[in-house]
This record gives C-alpha cells, structure tokens and sequence, in this order.
C-alpha cells in the first residue's frame, strides 16, 4: 500500500473504532511509539515493538472511564510520512474530565507504519 492509501485506511478503522485492526493491517512488527518527553517514561511511555504498542493501547484502554467525543482528521500526506489531528473529549479513571487535541505523525516503510509519534500540550 502506498502512504496515501495507508493513511486512509488508518482514519478510516479509527472512526470506526477498530483500533486492533489497525495494528494488525497497517503497524510492521518493530514499529515504534514515541509520546512528548514529559510522557516519555512509565507505562505510557516510548515503546518499541507491536506487542509493546498492543501493550500500552491496553493500558490507556484500561484508563479511561467513558468517552464523550472524539474525532480523527484528515490526513495530510508527504513523501512516506503523514498527519492527522485528533481530539478525545474522555474522563479518565483518577483524573477526571479532560478535553485532548493532538497532531499524529507517522512514518511509512514498505508499506507499514514503522513509527507514531504524537504531539500535544502535556
């Protein structure tokens, strides 16, 4: 699949919820997740490998209480990178009510996302 084509695909099982679907179709097996660096450390932190990545979308799943709203943008392609804005309006388990906008940045390589890093006010 080309950039374009993956980039869709991605937005497309994210409104839809198939979050799993998306690591098992788009992610190659040493892809790696990068947060902001207050974040980078713990649980929620940096990880490097699909099971590692399946691992910490577990434990943010396991976090959260209920979501409200959310949405995933358009993306916007360049070369074998591209972007998208996402929202989350959730209340977390301990934390309360939180409103979250972030851009998702994401690096292809034959075919699969080999990397996701995000971007957001921490």
């Amino acid at each position: 699949m080309s950039t374009r084509q993956i980039a869709d695909r991605l937005v497309e099982l994210c409104r839809e919820g198939k979050y799993e679907q998306v690591y098992d179709e788009l992610f190659a097996a040493d892809a790696e997740n990068i947060e902001m660096p207050a974040m980078a450390e713990g649980p929620l932190g940096n990880v490097r490998g699909l099971d590692a990545i399946r691992a910490k979308s577990q434990a943010w799943s396991e976090g959260l209480e209920q979501v409200h709203d959310g949405s995933v943008g358009e993306p916007i392609v360049a070369g074998n990178w591209f972007a998208l804005p996402l929202t989350m309006d959730a209340t977390f388990k301990g934390r309360g009510r939180m409103q979250m906008e972030e851009i998702c940045v994401y690096q292809v390589r034959d075919g699969k996302i080999v990397r996701e890093q995000f971007f957001y006010d921490a």
